[in-house]
């Protein structure tokens, strides 16, 4: 999976992804899509679905961040072979266990959202989030054309989960740019 979603036959949502192993005690190097390790911290369990798509259930015991990663230790995981099995496995919690920060918003409710301009132009329809150190940026694709449009205050004015809209309002020459 590209992006993060809801899996609603089990109640469950991507939050993040398992890089590889760290160390020799079965550590997890991971991304997490919310840049926080607040919601698996609080959800206190984790399911990692492997490329194989089998779902494993496991208890957090701690999650730290590391560099521009996070390292996750986990019970059942006590070697670096045990979690070689988990590189590249999808992680995922129970939707009812996420915590919203204020201003915070999921990615799974902001795919498919309507991006219009400040000045009520239709841009297009937020297509994929792609993760950077900085920020996220927002994938807006309208037809064949995709526009590349960056998750800062600077730029998104408004998000509107009710309606499925989003507000920008564009630094000079983005939107040229960076269509493609």
């Amino acid at each position: 999976m590209n992006n993060p979603s809801a899996d609603s036959s089990s109640g469950l949502i991507v939050v993040g992804k398992v890089v590889r192993p760290h160390g020799l005690k079965g550590l997890l190097r991971i991304i997490l899509y919310s840049g926080s390790e607040t919601a698996i911290v609080n959800a206190k369990t984790v399911f990692f679905r492997t490329v194989s798509e089998e779902a494993c259930e496991f208890t957090v015991r701690s999650v730290k961040a590391h560099k521009n990663i996070f390292l996750m230790d986990v019970e059942g995981l006590d070697s670096e072979d045990a979690a070689e099995g988990f590189r590249d496995a999808e992680v995922l919690i129970n939707k009812d266990a996420l915590v919203r920060e204020e201003d915070a918003f999921f990615w799974h409710e902001l795919l498919g959202l309507e991006v219009y301009l400040d000045t009520g132009k239709f841009i297009g329809i937020i297509s994929r989030i792609l993760p950077t150190g900085a920020n996220d940026i927002y994938v807006v694709r309208k037809g064949d054309k995709e526009f590349y449009i960056p998750a800062i205050f600077e730029v998104i004015k408004d998000v509107d989960l009710k309606s499925g809209k989003m507000i920008i309002s564009p630094m000079e020459g983005l939107l040229e740019i960076n269509e493609v």
